[in-house]
């Protein structure tokens, strides 16, 4: 499959769907003044691209009850186990990233919980998976930076 290249109708596209995923086709044809059909193709072919994966939603976690953020390292006992902890961690519906890192740790999760007593449930839950040797764990007191757009914007600058 030959590369897609994006044009400037499709970075002005793509900005405004990043400020604003749920933005109606009409509104973005009409700042554009394009028709929304053209709007709705040039999304498609972006979509069978691979440019455009699904949108994504933002969440108010303090309103949900769930604000306590938390990083656990994994170390493994043997990387060859990397896959079926990677496998047993996404059975952990609290983890919600997780990396394959180099450096200190072999694994390294983002965790959402509760409270403190929530967490250490959950990273005891993830101590327990076969092949963890021991977890570290990072309490975050603040999301201070959060912001995917902007790098979003500046890589459709750069093209």
């Amino acid at each position: 499959m030959a590369k897609f290249k994006l044009d400037e109708v499709d970075h002005q596209i793509l900005d405004m769907l990043i400020d604003n995923t749920r933005i109606p086709f009409t509104d973005i044809a009409k700042k554009l003044l394009i028709s929304a059909g053209t709007v709705h193709v040039r999304v498609k072919k972006m979509e069978e691209a691979g440019i455009i994966m699904g949108s994504s939603l933002t969440l108010d976690y303090q309103k949900l009850d769930y604000s306590f953020i938390a990083y656990v390292g994994v170390f493994l006992q043997n990387t060859s186990q990397t896959k079926f902890v990677l496998e047993r961690i996404s059975d952990i519906p609290y983890v919600t990233v997780a990396h394959i890192t180099t450096g200190k740790f072999n694994i390294f999760c983002k965790i959402r919980a509760k409270d403190t007593m929530h967490a250490k449930d959950i990273i005891f839950m993830l101590d327990d998976i076969d092949g963890v040797y021991r977890t570290e764990t990072m309490i975050s007191l603040e999301e201070s930076l959060n912001d995917k757009k902007r790098l979003m914007h500046t890589i459709f600058n750069e093209l």
